[in-house]
């Protein structure tokens, strides 16, 4: 038996829909209590009280062919496939929209057959959702100011679920050069204007002309993947109370099996240019901490540059003016700063983070600094979440030295790949101080060390007060560390009350 009523058209069926499919959206339109639906080029989607029924338009495009409906069955079959894994309940089913002998229309079962006349024939294919309120989509909760810190750690983390739970794809290079190719063209047709088009063209084929070798040895690494394909803050919803992932991008497999950095890189792009540099960076900062990728950033600037040129044409096309804005930012994305390793030190508690994590997004080319924090690359090793705390044994001197080893391995990759490099670490032994410094010798770029330090009372009291953060230190901690404390040395001292002016003045010397 149908799983919908029949429905009877209203008298004016949704404008922008196919002729041949306007029963069909009358149907879902009513069944949606008559609310207009929301439409991009490719799709209707009818939002009802409880349900959300999605419709494939009936078009071909450039790049997708849905004119035939057993292929815009295909592909809802795929859609669900790919999204109902990361957001359990979220994707229900594909029914069929079913003409029955006397005319009217009705929703089938899922995966009824189809054999009996008397049920109906079927017109078109649905895909059937669980509705999301329209305040937990996370574009609309960057808008209205929704996503802080605790947000966007949380986002980066179910991205980093999203991407580890994918196979690798081996013996498969993303054809980038084409992907670049066919924005160019889109630039053009959207009517962007030619010159800032045409000198994004040669730059972006020269970055990527450069990143061939680096590619390959991504894809070889297991770094290749089939993902999302679409990943930006209007895909990402909260659902059960945690963010997921949404219509992966289903009608073409090779735009999909892509680089993780290229997935990760629209997400980069849209909170940089929808919420703001920091929000970027520090999602950024923790797909890093949570995966040890410090490799991606060698592809971040091209990957942002490719996401921000996507927008710019599809903006360009529905008439907004942000489009030149994308454009402009495609383009700087594109343009190389000066490299370096800071490194922040001090006694627990001093706030060696907190300014770490205030100066990294002004530093360097986009999306900002990264931060190599030597609690979160111990809580790598072990395995575990950054704000999961570790036993003793972890603290042992020959653990210590080894994430030394890291921040400093981790500074060195930074600065070669372009970026700025915060190390983030006590350095109370100076043979540490001397691993950082060597690694910033070693990529040929300049470092600057900044040694933060308060009031042992100050300092108690700030560790005391201290919740969900990745450093496990105490104040007996803090004691055992005060009494071996060898100063700034050659370091820049900096009084952690009110660091970050401080800071700033002396970075802006150092450049």
């Amino acid at each position: 038996m149908p799983h919908e009523p029949a429905a009877p058209a209203p008298d004016r069926p949704p404008s922008g829909i196919p002729p041949a499919q306007q029963a069909t959206a009358a149907l879902l339109q009513r069944l949606a209590g008559g609310a207009e639906p929301i439409q991009t080029h490719i799709s209707a989607v009818f939002v009802g009280p409880d349900t959300v029924w999605k419709l494939k338009k009936a078009v071909r495009l450039a790049f997708l062919d849905f004119t035939r409906m057993e292929d815009r069955r295909r592909f809802a079959d795929r859609e669900l496939a790919l999204n109902a894994p990361a957001a359990p309940g979220l994707y229900r089913d594909v029914v069929p929209v079913l003409r029955r002998p006397d005319g009217t229309l009705v929703l089938g079962e899922p995966g009824a057959p189809l054999s009996d006349p008397a049920e109906g024939t079927p017109i078109d294919w649905v895909l059937r959702m669980a509705r999301v309120p329209a305040e937990d989509f996370l574009d609309k909760r960057a808008a209205s100011g929704r996503l802080g810190p605790a947000e966007l750690d949380a986002l980066a983390d179910a991205i980093v679920a999203y991407h580890a739970a994918l196979p690798p794809v081996h013996g498969v290079l993303p054809p980038m050069h084409d992907i670049a190719r066919g924005n160019v063209r889109s630039a053009r047709d959207a009517g962007l204007p030619a010159e800032p088009v045409g000198a994004w063209e040669t730059a972006i084929l020269a970055a990527l002309d450069a990143l061939r070798p680096w590619m390959a040895a991504r894809a070889a690494a297991g770094l290749v993947r089939r993902g999302h394909g679409d990943l930006h803050l209007g895909n990402l919803c909260l659902w059960q109370g945690r963010p997921v992932p949404f219509d992966a991008l289903e009608f073409d497999e090779g735009m999909a099996t892509i680089d993780l950095a290229y997935d990760r890189a629209f997400l980069l792009m849209d909170l940089d240019r929808r919420l703001d540099r920091a929000a970027a960076n520090r999602v950024m900062n923790r797909i890093v901490a949570r995966t040890g990728d410090v490799d991606m950033l060698r592809g971040l600037p091209a990957f942002l540059s490719l996401r921000a040129m996507v927008r710019a044409h599809v903006e360009q096309r529905r008439g907004q003016a942000v489009a030149t804005g994308y454009l402009d930012a495609a383009l700087a994305y594109l343009q190389p700063r000066p490299a370096g390793v800071i490194a922040i030190g001090g006694l627990p508690g001093t706030g060696k983070s907190t300014l770490a994590r205030a100066l990294a997004p002004d530093l360097g080319v986009a999306p900002g600094a990264l931060i190599l924090r030597s609690d979160e690359l111990r809580k790598r090793r072990f395995g575990v979440a950054p704000e999961e705390r570790l036993p003793p044994s972890a603290y042992a001197e020959t653990v210590s030295t080894a994430v030394i080893a890291d921040v400093a391995a981790g500074a060195e990759a930074v600065a070669r790949a372009g970026y700025m490099a915060i190390a983030d670490a006590t350095f109370l032994d100076l043979a540490h101080r001397a691993s950082i410094e060597a690694a910033a010798a070693r990529a040929g770029v300049p470092f600057l060390g900044l040694w933060l330090q308060a009031p042992l009372p100050v300092l108690e009291a700030r560790i005391a007060a201290r919740r969900g953060d990745a450093s496990d230190a105490t104040v007996a901690v803090l004691h055992a560390a005060a009494g071996r404390d060898p100063g700034p040395g050659s370091w820049h001292p900096v009084e952690a009350t009110d660091p970050l002016p401080a800071a700033r003045a002396a970075i802006q010397n150092w450049k």
